[in-house]
């Protein structure tokens, strides 16, 4: 019999990927697509959602063309894993989107949320989150606020993997997974249903709501005139509970951080929820059998994107590899600290007025010393989350497993070590994300007994001891400090 494939389709900020994937994890064939922000004003980060369908289209049906010459008979099962709070809003009669996906980054409805400040405490006891435009209700709110006519269309909402199931399903499956809706602001993460109060106090209707699934699970059949067979939708994640999965942190206090477009550190707090003294989310890692494992999250906006912004708008990088070697030319920043607050600040300040700065440039300050400044943020970043996970944890673990672009940066990761006196390991296996959401499909369609299973594909490519570094807490003072400065 021919072998047969996982399809992990990967859809990020910045771009959409499709990966087929064989039983012991290894990547049989990859197709990638950029994908295009826009900002029409300052503060506001959208995207087409038409270019993102396609987009996805067109990386599966490469990679089947490529992996298995066409034949999308032995795709044995697909998982999705996205970017979260996304927000698309589109017409259910004619499935055109009414506005642009709003993405995650976008702040645009920050006043609004300063409105629900007094009942924040509420907010997230219900759902471990935080009053911040992150998130995707108050996204929707503004939709069918501000789109003529809109509250009176038979509407649907959905992040990006409902939006792309409903597509792939041909308008048949109007659902997401427990890891996607607990990123809303409209889901109660301990009942397990969209919460009555929420949507009152957002002022969504619960008609245009998915419904909510494990998972791992039946996400129904694409349509056979998209691939050329129907194929099975197995699992759903969001891309950083995917990447926890991918990782394999199957055991309490396990902790990954991916470094994308943004820095997101999950630890697994098992089956009870965490309730953050230290202003983390508590967020639902998956959820199979009607069973659930939560973590606790440390979310920044920020990470891959300063060294972009270096290449893109300053035009001080070449292109994004070569910033390893530019920061390796200097011994030190030479005092700059570069917070890369280009959309706000998450955790733990949570201040989406606060905007990005360059401080300590000196007459003997080079490009070098930006971009190794640019580099130095991602392990301060990485500390501010990690003390105020052990704050609520009392774990303080001895390995951090990393992912994402920014981890093949080994300065990058032996900046983290040092920062956080902890090793850092990086995986032989780096398509974490997309790996993830195969692996929840490849268990959920029996490819694998347990997670056991999959923990045991797991390899360490390189791992990062922390040095002696007579300085490490001396920069990270001024980092506080020059994060303190920007808060407005």
């Amino acid at each position: 019999m021919s072998e047969e494939f996982i399809l992990g389709i990967d859809q990020g900020t910045t771009s959409t990927r499709a990966l087929l994937f064989r039983k012991n994890g290894e990547v049989a064939a990859l197709t990638q697509k950029e994908l295009m922000l826009k900002i029409p004003q300052n503060g506001w980060v959208e995207q087409d959602p038409a270019a993102i369908w396609e987009d996805t289209l067109r990386v599966v049906r490469d990679v089947i063309t490529k992996g298995v010459r066409g034949d999308a008979s032995r795709v044995a099962a697909i998982g999705i894993t996205n970017q979260r709070e996304t927000t698309i809003v589109w017409d259910a009669d004619t499935g055109k989107p009414v506005y642009n996906a709003i993405v995650w980054q976008d702040r645009r409805t920050a006043d609004f949320c300063a409105t629900l400040k007094d009942r924040e405490a509420e907010i997230q006891a219900k759902t471990g989150l935080l009053c911040d435009p992150y998130f995707s209700g108050t996204k929707v709110k503004w939709i069918l606020d501000n789109v003529p006519g809109a509250r009176d269309k038979n509407l649907k909402f959905g992040t990006v993997d409902c939006y792309l199931i409903w597509k792939l399903t041909g308008g048949k499956v109007h659902a997401t997974d427990a890891t996607n809706a607990s990123r809303t602001l409209l889901y109660n993460i301990h009942d397990g249903k969209w919460d009555a109060d929420l949507l009152k106090w957002l002022d969504v209707p619960a008609s245009i709501l998915p419904g909510v699934r494990d998972s791992g699970g039946d996400f129904g059949m694409t349509d056979a005139g998209l691939l050329g067979a129907e194929i099975p939708i197995r699992a759903v994640l969001g891309d950083q509970q995917a990447a926890l999965f991918g990782q394999a942190c199957f055991e309490p206090g396990m902790v990954k951080s991916t470094y994308g477009t943004g820095c997101f550190a999950l630890m697994n707090s098992g089956s009870k929820p965490a309730a953050s003294r230290n202003r983390l989310l508590t967020t639902i890692a998956w959820q199979i059998d009607g069973k659930v494992t939560y973590a606790i999250e440390g979310a920044i906006f920020v990470a891959g994107a300063a060294v972009q912004f270096l290449r893109d708008n300053l035009k001080i990088l070449p292109a994004a590899p070569d910033s390893e070697k530019m920061a390796n030319a200097v011994a030190d920043s030479n005092g700059v600290i570069f917070v890369p607050a280009l959309t706000g600040l998450g955790a733990p300040y949570w201040d989406p007025h606060a905007r990005g700065a360059i401080f300590g440039l000196t007459r003997g300050t080079t490009n070098d010393h930006i971009v190794r400044a640019t580099l130095e943020a991602q392990a301060y970043q990485t500390r501010d989350l990690m003390e105020a996970m052990g704050g609520d944890t009392g774990i303080h673990p001895a390995a951090l497993r990393v992912d994402g672009g920014l981890s093949s940066n080994n300065l990058v990761c032996q900046m983290i070590a040092d920062q956080l006196n902890c090793t850092v390991e990086r995986p032989v296996n780096t398509e974490t994300t997309a790996w993830g959401a195969a692996a929840m499909a490849g268990l959920c369609s029996g490819w694998y007994d347990d997670v056991s299973d999959i923990a045991a594909l797991w390899r360490r490519e390189r791992s990062f001891a922390p040095s002696e570094n007579a300085k490490r807490d001396a920069g990270y003072s001024e980092w506080q400090h020059a994060v303190k400065r920007v808060m407005l």
